[in-house]
């Protein structure tokens, strides 16, 4: 078998076996949820969708507390308030999220502080996350 294909077989192989599912547990990415910075990152860039209204509140309900979920459906009904008074069209703005800062006063809770740059400003938002039936949700908002 000529030297290129032995090597095309080879990747091959190594492809499937990397399709193939391994059992629970050795897996590492079933069992370690994705790091903090990258989740935090996601979160906000999602609080700010859903106060730009393109994005539905809905679907974050499930990583905030009850109080939070409120606050956030109380500001962006101000927000799209204001848009409509100025008539301002909605559009979908990419954040650029420049840094996370996490730190944890105790087990089981990080607090978060996160600058984001979109087209127009740059904003802060820190957040703090309580470890729940182990998943995260956001116990405390607060946009800048």
């Amino acid at each position: 078998m000529p030297e290129a294909a032995r090597r095309r077989e080879a990747e091959r192989r190594a492809q499937q076996n990397a399709r193939t599912p391994q059992p629970f547990g050795t897996n590492p990415s079933a069992e370690s949820p994705p790091p903090l910075e990258v989740l935090v990152g996601t979160m906000v860039r999602g609080i700010l969708e859903v106060v730009a209204g393109v994005r539905d509140p809905e679907q974050l309900a499930r990583w905030m507390s009850e109080e939070v979920y409120r606050h956030l459906l109380t500001r962006t009904s101000l927000a799209t308030r204001a848009r409509s008074a100025r008539r301002v069209q909605v559009y979908r703005v990419m954040h650029e999220i420049r840094s996370v800062r996490l730190s944890s006063p105790r087990d089981g809770v990080i607090e978060a502080t996160v600058v984001v740059s979109g087209r127009m400003r740059t904003r802060a938002v820190a957040l703090r996350l309580e470890s729940l039936e182990r998943r995260w949700r956001i116990t405390a908002l607060s946009l800048l």
